[in-house]
């Protein structure tokens, strides 16, 4: 099952749920991320986050949704409100799509060590989400028990 990151940058939380999935995703699950206007880096607060958990940045580059067009997503996730509305590209077709938004953390005007708690925050909540995702009985749910369920991780704090 393939899994689609999207936020509007593409530096941080879309990066970061990309990773973290990658690094606990079972088989046959994969994850990539994209920005509606990829900012064309990675935030390096994002990496040094990663690097700290012992996940691997090697592969990580802000893309732009076409980069992602290959990849074939079941299931799109946008994780910050501006993607949220923003419209899905053809080529994303019957794909699930929902919304797990999460604040900002590369945003924030302050000391580079609250800075980095706060993306060390946004790693507990998306790991959360991941925790109730691959908790599910992925093979005994219908489309619509999925998409309902896919829609309460998106509610999880």
């Amino acid at each position: 099952m393939n899994f689609l990151f999207l936020c509007t940058g593409n530096s941080c939380r879309s990066i970061l749920s990309e990773a973290l999935f990658n690094a606990r995703a079972p088989e046959g699950f994969s994850a990539c991320s994209a920005g509606s206007q990829p900012s064309g880096k990675v935030h390096p607060l994002s990496l040094r986050t990663l690097q700290s958990l012992n996940i691997s940045t090697d592969n990580l580059w802000s893309k732009n949704m076409q980069d992602c067009e290959k990849f074939k997503p079941q299931i799109v996730v946008t994780v910050c409100s501006s993607a949220a509305v923003e419209p899905c590209p053809l080529y994303l077709g019957n794909a699930i799509k929902v919304h797990w938004g999460l604040e900002d953390p590369s945003h924030l005007e302050c000391a580079d060590e609250e800075k980095i708690q706060a993306f060390k925050q946004t790693v507990e909540h998306i790991q959360r989400r991941f925790d109730a995702f691959f908790a599910l009985a992925l093979d005994h749910l219908s489309q619509e028990e999925l998409i309902s369920e896919l829609h309460k991780i998106g509610q999880i704090d």
